[in-house]
C-alpha cells in the first residue's frame, strides 16, 4: 500500500510570532521555519506503518515555495521513500490545496492520506475534509490511533464527549491528532540518505489547479495583552468581584 503524507512548512512552534509594522500579516524575514507539528506526527505513524510492513511506499508532499523542499528533505530523512513539491509562491488556501491533493491522489493512487488535522499557522482543520469530499472517500479525523487490517483502517478519534472508534473502507483520508505518537528524531545517517532521495517538482498549473487566494487579508493584530491576576483574601471577595468587576455571574 502507498502512502500519502502532506506536510507543511510554517513558523516554528518554539518561537514567538510577531505581526509585521504595517499589520499586512505575520513577519517571516530572518525567522525559523520548520515541519507543521502535526504533519510530523503524520509522517511518524506513516514510517510506523511501513515498519509494520503494511506501507510498502511514503510519498511526502509540500505545496509552497521552493524552500519547502527542505520540508520534505525533513519527512524524507524521518522515513518516508520520496517526495513532491507543488512550487507556488501564493499562499494557497486549504480548498486550492485539497484540490491539488486530489490531483496527486489521483495520479498516485495511495491507499491512505495521513496528515496533520490542522497547522499552526492558520488553525483552518479544514484541508483533510476538503479532500475527503473531493476524492468521495471515507474520513477519520482527529485520530489518536490509527490500526489497518486488510482493506479497513480502524480509527480511533478525540471527540468533546470522549473517544470514538470508526471504521474505514480503504483507501480513506485520516487526520492525526498530538496523542496518536510521539515523532522520532532523524539520525545523522537517514538526513544524508534523504539527500539522495528524489523529490519531483511541479506547478499547480499541472495540476489544473489556481493557487490564487479568493480571501483578502485586511488586517492582523496581536491580542490585547491580558491583564495580571490578583489575590482575594477571602470568598466573599471573590465573589464579590466575580458579579460587580467581571460580571460573570
Amino acid at each position: 500500500m502507498k502512502l500519502l503524507v502532506p506536510v507543511k512548512r510554517v513558523v516554528d512552534y518554539n518561537v514567538k510570532v510577531r505581526v509585521k509594522s504595517d499589520q499586512t500579516g505575520v513577519e517571516l524575514t530572518g525567522v525559523k521555519m520548520s515541519m507543521n507539528p502535526f504533519d510530523e506526527i503524520a509522517v511518524e505513524e506513516a514510517v510506523r506503518l511501513k515498519e509494520k510492513g503494511i506501507a510498502a511506499e511514503i510519498v511526502a508532499i509540500s505545496i509552497g515555495p521552493a524552500a519547502c523542499g527542505e520540508t520534505i528533505r525533513t519527512a524524507l530523512a524521518m522515513g518516508a521513500d520520496r517526495g513532491i513539491l507543488v512550487e507556488t509562491e501564493a499562499s494557497p488556501e486549504p480548498l486550492a490545496v485539497a484540490k491539488m491533493l486530489r490531483a496527486i491522489a489521483e495520479r498516485e493512487q495511495p491507499g491512505l492520506v495521513i496528515m496533520g488535522k490542522q497547522a499552526i499557522d492558520d488553525d483552518m482543520n479544514a484541508t483533510g475534509q476538503m479532500l475527503a469530499a473531493l476524492l468521495g472517500w471515507p474520513q477519520g479525523t482527529f485520530a489518536s490511533k490509527v490500526e489497518i487490517a486488510g482493506d479497513t483502517a480502524t480509527v480511533t478519534r478525540e471527540v468533546d464527549g470522549g473517544l470514538e472508534t470508526v471504521a474505514l473502507t480503504l483507501p480513506a483520508v485520516v487526520t492525526a491528532d498530538l496523542r496518536l505518537n510521539e515523532p522520532r528524531y532523524a539520525s545523522l545517517p537517514n538526513i544524508m540518505k534523504a539527500r539522495k532521495k528524489p523529490i519531483e517538482t511541479i506547478k499547480p498549473a499541472d495540476l489544473g489547479v489556481d493557487p490564487a487566494p479568493r480571501l483578502t487579508v485586511l488586517k492582523v493584530t496581536e491580542p490585547p495583552k491580558r491583564q495580571a491576576g490578583r489575590k482575594v483574601g477571602s470568598v466573599a471577595e471573590l465573589v464579590d468581584k466575580l458579579r460587580n468587576e467581571a460580571k460573570v455571574i
